[in-house]
């Protein structure tokens, strides 16, 4: 092993779920944006801030190609989400719940200088939902 490195940067958060209505039109509810008809599609994504992507892809999709591809258990993965104030955590949190999404933790002041929670999505993934509270972000 050397100390050069293979010159890799994230590109892409790549998401299994089951279904991809149900998927695209919870992170639209997020703000997120994809293109007409990704309801359909065994594969969408979107550009997220910065250049990087977000991809969801059909669990039976890859699995056609990847058998047993699917994570098992909980906390494979969480994305985390910046809102704009600890007001907007509340309300993203409100919204989400309100629609039949899970909570995993109802908006706190954390002691690391956010507003905080945690939601599930669809599949059960963890999403963290923050705004900076110290006037940092």
């Amino acid at each position: 092993m050397t100390d050069e490195t293979i010159g890799a940067e994230p590109d892409m958060i790549g998401i299994l779920v089951t279904d991809m209505a149900r998927s695209v039109a919870f992170y639209r509810l997020l703000g997120l944006s994809f293109p007409e008809g990704a309801e359909s599609a065994p594969h969408v994504e979107t550009t997220l801030r910065g250049g990087l992507r977000l991809a969801l892809d059909l669990q039976s999709m890859v699995e056609q190609f990847h058998p047993g591809a699917a994570p098992g258990g909980e906390g494979r993965m969480t994305l985390a989400f910046r809102l704009p104030s600890a007001a907007a955590v509340d309300q993203a949190w409100t919204r989400l719940t309100d629609a039949g999404h899970g909570s995993v933790l109802e908006p706190f002041d954390a002691p690391w200088g956010q507003r905080y929670a945690t939601i599930r999505d669809p599949d059960g993934t963890p999403l963290d939902l923050f705004a900076w509270t110290e006037g940092r972000g």
